[in-house]
């Protein structure tokens, strides 16, 4: 019943909340994504990104210990990081959007989000992507 998704498109959730990042590479799994990885802080999002070959798209909380998600987001800029960034957070501040945005984010999740939301989101950047390579 799930829906298959290119396997090139790969995923890689950053988030140092393990029950958040579970619950976000199951709804994408389940749907048919390819989660190469995931990573509790954004050093071990960097290493995913040194070591995974085209990953299309990285999922990144901002609110972590250490380096935040938007520091991430900020360094995969540098690094010209060719995919697309989904920042999700708890924090709903209009400012903290607005910044996730200005480095890269094309989409904001607020904390909870819905299955529905997370997978409309993801979609947007698949179709995004694919339009890019035609």
């Amino acid at each position: 019943m799930s829906e298959q998704h290119a396997q090139e498109f790969k995923i890689v959730i950053v988030d140092d909340a393990d029950f958040s990042k579970r619950t976000t590479a199951k709804i994408l799994e389940d749907a048919g994504y390819n989660v190469a990885a995931t990573a509790s802080s954004s050093e071990e999002g960097l290493r995913a990104f040194g070591s995974i070959a085209s990953i299309s798209l990285f999922i990144i909380d901002i609110v972590m210990p250490g380096s935040s998600g938007l520091q991430l987001a900020q360094r995969l800029s540098e690094l010209k990081f060719k995919g697309a960034i989904i920042m999700m957070s708890s924090l709903s501040m209009e400012s903290v959007m607005i910044e996730a945005l200005s480095v890269g984010a094309v989409d904001y999740l607020k904390k909870p989000f819905s299955p529905k939301d997370l997978l409309k989101a993801v979609q947007k950047v698949e179709e995004e992507l694919g339009k890019d390579r035609l």
